[in-house]
């Protein structure tokens, strides 16, 4: 039996064109031991009001590589169809990413804290603390 703590993982989604947290992103966490291991799905949460995930699940012992899929087009949808009266908005029929798929290297034990900046048309994500 191992006495070596899980890996983590926390994220948030910021929503750049705006410049608020992105609330309501559904985001699924997968797993796999190994980098020709199948993905296993571990988890899935929604972003809160601060564009947080605080409910994703310790990842399980032996994982090497985990995967967060953002539903990036519901998200950019609901926030066209909604007025927005301090940020004017200028967006075309849809999202270009209708999802980003982002896929890292865990260690046990360590904690990965991984923020999405995100827009209509681009996003950029990092190793955050």
């Amino acid at each position: 039996m191992s006495t070596q703590a899980a890996a983590s993982v926390s994220t948030h989604v910021l929503d750049t064109s705006i410049g608020r947290p992105a609330e309501g992103v559904a985001v699924e966490l997968s797993v796999r031991s190994g980098g020709r291991a199948a993905w296993t799905a571990h988890g899935a949460s929604r972003t809160d009001a601060d564009g947080r995930c605080k409910d994703l699940p310790a990842l399980p012992e032996g994982t090497t590589h985990v995967r967060l899929l953002f539903e990036t087009e519901p998200y950019f949808a609901h926030q066209q169809a909604e007025e927005q009266q301090d940020a004017p908005r200028v967006r075309d029929s849809g999202a270009f990413f209708p999802e980003v798929a982002i896929t890292f290297a865990v260690k046990p034990g360590e904690h990965y804290h991984v923020p999405l900046l995100l827009n209509p048309f681009g996003y950029s994500v990092y190793r955050g603390s």
